[in-house]
């Protein structure tokens, strides 16, 4: 590229909107042109109203930036939405009417017919999505949108072994970092030497989008995977990191050798394996017998890869494993970044 492509981030002050403003400070495709978020800050300096939670500083240039509203025009033909679910919804489809692509990381529209729900290395051609969305809707721009942070990692987990052998039954217990709650998030007292074995709505997102984004594509949208999914989530004392315990019945016999061996020559799309944040390999096996965990291998591949290990037979199901994804990078703002190299790499945003 010649000159980088102007991008906008709505909610840019929480917690996910910070991942994105981080993650596009120095992108290769990218120029972050404009920061919106509430009323109240809208006006000031971003670096005047945001409290910077990243390891890396605030850049001078986009702590300069004025704080925007949350509504169109603003610079650019994407926009990535960081912002609450209860207020999102709107925001975005004013902002698709009005033109712009919009990379969303809410619920809000993940399960609309006609959104893409999109794991890049899983289910890239679920991207024509948007054609139709334009078409029914009569936008001229559309919303994509970013899976539930311990969805995402599992589809990816699961999109080799499913292409393979077929899953028809899946189980997964989920210990997820008390990032993936925003901030201020779950108070110390209640999660420091604790375990809460309930997070609100999220065994019901696992069970509903994975089987979304497993599907295949067909005249009426898409036709959900047809295996049964029993999800159980719970909130532990990890900063980053959801841990998912899987296990998994086939049609046929699988032995761990034949999983292992289609997680590593599992390869996405050569488009979506050229994306400057597609990890190379996307799923990484380990066979160390007490890997993987959040503190050694949370940043593999920048953050976006999915490691899996402990694969063995289950005497129930098949198989059974355990994968880690980084829940504010593979799981939200890193992936939306990549959902957005997308629709360049199929042409859809032009330089």
């Amino acid at each position: 590229m010649t000159a980088k492509i102007p991008v906008s981030v709505l909610g840019a002050t929480g917690t996910v909107g910070q991942k994105f403003v981080q993650l596009l400070a120095e992108h290769p495709w990218f120029e972050l042109a404009a920061v919106a978020a509430s009323a109240a800050s809208a006006g000031k300096r971003y670096g005047e109203v945001v409290r910077w939670r990243e390891q890396i500083p605030l850049p001078d240039r986009i702590g300069a930036l004025t704080v925007r509203e949350c509504a169109p025009p603003l610079p650019g033909p994407i926009v990535f939405s960081a912002l609450d679910a209860e207020a999102a919804g709107p925001i975005e489809q004013a902002f698709a009417r009005a033109g712009a692509y919009v990379v969303t990381n809410t619920r809000n529209h993940r399960m609309d017919e006609d959104v893409p729900l999109l794991v890049p290395e899983a289910n890239a051609d679920h991207l024509v999505l948007v054609d139709r969305q334009r078409t029914a809707r009569g936008w001229s721009g559309a919303i994509l949108a970013n899976p539930n942070c311990s969805t995402a990692g599992l589809v990816l987990a699961l999109a080799p072994l499913h292409r393979a052998f077929g899953i028809e039954k899946l189980f997964v217990s989920t210990m997820q970092a008390v990032s993936g709650a925003g901030h201020p998030g779950v108070a110390s007292l209640d999660i420091l030497g604790n375990v809460i074995p309930y997070i609100g709505g999220e065994e019901e997102k696992i069970e509903r989008e994975s089987r979304k984004m497993l599907g295949t594509l067909g005249p009426a949208g898409v036709e959900p995977a047809g295996f049964l999914v029993s999800a159980h989530a719970s909130r532990v004392a990890v900063l980053d990191g959801h841990l998912e315990t899987v296990s998994v019945g086939f049609g046929r016999r699988v032995t761990p050798e034949d999983a292992i061996a289609a997680l590593r020559e599992f390869a996405p799309s050569p488009c979506v394996a050229e994306l400057p944040s597609s990890p190379r390999p996307p799923v990484e096996v380990e066979l160390r017998a007490d890997r993987p965990q959040p503190r050694l291998d949370l940043e593999r591949g920048r953050g976006m890869a999915v490691t899996v290990g402990r694969i063995r037979p289950c005497p129930i199901l098949d198989l059974r494993l355990v994968l880690l994804g980084h829940n504010t990078i593979r799981g939200a703002a890193g992936q939306g970044v990549q959902i957005a190299e997308l629709l360049v790499a199929d042409g859809r945003v032009e330089q």
